[in-house]
């Protein structure tokens, strides 16, 4: 089965072609990331703007990257949210019209699940139940994965998404936009017990996430106590690597300990670990343990159409969905 993927739910226009939900034929992103960087975050408007231009030459190049043509596309997948609803609008509704002229169905799939099933495709055996565990600038959360399309709810954030603190902590270290790997770049010369961050906790919800309060005891430490994150700076220039691994340690140290016992204590037998922090070396080094833990392959980790075109080969059940299909900002996985 060969499927074309669309991804447009930021900042990233994507496109790839995908056989049998595993063989990556080809897998093409057109980066806006340079344009928002004068911003110091995605500008969703002209994210929605840029998406336009992009979108016909990028399909155009997976296809041609692929060797394939029109009729040899079995199914259309496309992200239909979470995400910017400009952005979003752009994606599905080429993969509507794509669908319509070229008479294939086509398949709205939930972006953040894509983000899990990214970590599976390099495997021929999925090992269920697993613990999949996202990590995105939008997204943190862990759920137990029964199997592809079921899932159980463990833990979320209620605040910050791990990303997004990143990149709040990159602006107040004055680093540029994206702020990720920025961050662990500056953090590999600190020292990451410098300075005695802690992530947040959540009464009476063990396994959920907290960010904001970590991202604020860093703004005082770098802006002092009565700064705001325009002011000037309280530290040297000399202590900010020290803050960014203290920071990237207490982050990573409370995804890691929630994963490892929540791995445990729901049964699970592997791990799987999506989203863009997923590419962060910190994390895969502090994720070695006793169960397997599988991440996105290379260039899989980021926004990308083939984890969408491979879970969309996954959750296709031969009949197409309907043209009124509309794109949610917000999707709960199911």
């Amino acid at each position: 089965m060969i499927v074309l993927g669309i991804e447009t739910t930021c900042d990233e226009m994507a496109a790839a072609v995908v056989e049998d939900g595993i063989q990556i034929r080809s897998n093409v992103i057109a980066s806006q990331s340079d344009f928002h960087k004068k911003f110091g975050g995605v500008y969703p408007e002209m994210a929605a703007r840029q998406h336009v231009d992009l979108l016909i030459p990028t399909i155009q190049e997976a296809l041609e990257q692929a060797e394939v043509t029109a009729e040899e596309i079995d199914l259309i997948a496309v992200a239909k949210g979470p995400g910017l609803i400009g952005p979003l609008m752009i994606g599905l509704n080429a993969a509507k019209t794509l669908a319509l002229a070229w008479g294939k169905p086509f398949l709205g799939v939930n972006h953040v699940e894509a983000h899990l099933y990214a970590a599976m495709m390099s495997n021929e055996k999925f090992v269920f139940p697993g613990l999949g565990v996202v990590v995105s600038g939008g997204h943190t959360f862990l759920v137990r994965i029964l199997d592809v399309g079921q899932y159980e709810m463990i833990g979320t954030t209620v605040d910050d998404a791990i990303g997004e603190a990143f990149d709040k902590v990159a602006t107040l270290l004055d680093l540029p936009y994206p702020g990720g790997p920025e961050v662990e770049a500056l953090a590999k010369q600190g020292d990451p017990m410098k300075y005695p961050f802690k992530a947040g906790r959540v009464k009476g919800r063990p396994w959920d996430f907290s960010f904001s309060g970590l991202k604020t005891n860093v703004l005082y430490t770098v802006k002092g106590q009565n700064g705001d994150k325009r002011g000037k700076t309280a530290i040297v220039d000399e202590e900010k690597p020290h803050v960014a691994a203290s920071f990237q340690e207490a982050a990573l140290g409370d995804v890691v300990n929630k994963a490892l016992a929540a791995a445990k204590e729901f049964d699970c037998k592997a791990i799987y670990v999506g989203g863009g922090v997923s590419n962060n070396r910190r994390l895969r080094e502090m994720l070695i343990c006793d169960f397997p833990v599988y991440f996105p392959g290379k260039g899989l980790s980021l926004d990308n159409a083939a984890m969408i075109a491979g879970l969309g080969t996954r959750l296709y059940k031969g009949k197409s969905d309907p043209f009124d299909l509309e794109p949610k900002t917000r999707i709960h996985l199911n």
